[in-house]
């Protein structure tokens, strides 16, 4: 039996073979692993300006207290620097993967087609940019701000007795990632509601006549994307919340 070829134009009118365009996707690949390889390292050379960084919201709210970042275990901060050089390095990365991405995919696409897609992969990019952003410089203060709340300071009961916010290196490391990552992935869902009513999965009717059960996924989402606190979860829902709505507002026009 002949091996079957899957044949796609590119822009010089050819015809890839499955193995030409296998070639391709390998190539690209590596090239993205080459890529986010040297980003880990280069994060890591960095990693306590990174780590300052993330610490800001920290500090500011830090300033007229005694308060400290520990770590319990002799490994803790060294394992937290590589997660957090890892997690830098598919950040830095993510423009050279969209861009692989791209450019693999646009010999098979038409002309209004790249167009859609190039939306599409850096609208989804800069929405993640928007979400992370927005979590570290709205959500991240007022969640640290509330939650610092709950300390003792003094006791009228006992003078020693003080109640104090010290958070190890790797928890601070998780509240901010989960934070960040989850508002970056939830900024994602205009798009992908927009993607699905152009393409004929959803229509703007289902969106507004069962608008009370994607109220409870928008929630059930938002617990799963953020920390486990009810003030980043209910930030996280209420703006999910205004996008659903954004989108039944200019979805006729798609």
């Amino acid at each position: 039996m002949k091996i079957m070829k899957m044949m796609i134009k590119n822009n010089n009118n050819s015809l890839m073979s499955f193995s030409e365009h296998f070639y391709e996707l390998r190539k690209r690949i590596i090239f993205c692993l080459i890529f986010f390889f040297i980003s880990t390292i280069f994060s890591y050379f960095f990693i306590e300006q990174i780590y300052n960084f993330l610490l800001q919201p920290f500090i500011k709210i830090s300033q007229n207290f005694n308060r400290r970042i520990i770590y319990t275990s002799p490994s803790e901060a060294f394992i937290t620097y590589l997660k957090l050089s890892f997690y830098s390095g598919i950040f830095f990365s993510l423009p050279i993967f969209i861009t692989q991405i791209y450019f693999f995919l646009s010999p098979a696409l038409y002309k209004n087609e790249k167009k859609n897609v190039v939306i599409f992969f850096f609208g989804a990019f800069f929405l993640f940019l928007f979400g992370a952003i927005f979590s570290y410089f709205f959500i991240l203060p007022i969640t640290l701000e509330f939650f610092s709340s709950f300390e003792i300071h003094d006791s009228n009961a006992n003078d020693n007795f003080k109640i104090l916010l010290e958070t190890k290196i790797s928890e601070y490391l998780n509240f901010v990632l989960n934070l960040i990552f989850g508002f970056g992935i939830a900024f994602q869902s205009p798009l992908l509601l927009i993607f699905l009513i152009k393409t004929g999965c959803l229509s703007i009717n289902d969106l507004r006549k069962k608008r009370k059960y994607w109220i409870v996924i928008i929630f059930i989402v938002s617990a799963i994307l953020t920390p486990p606190d009810l003030l980043s979860q209910i930030s996280l829902a209420i703006l999910l919340i205004l996008f659903f709505e954004i989108v039944i507002l200019i979805g006729k026009n798609f």
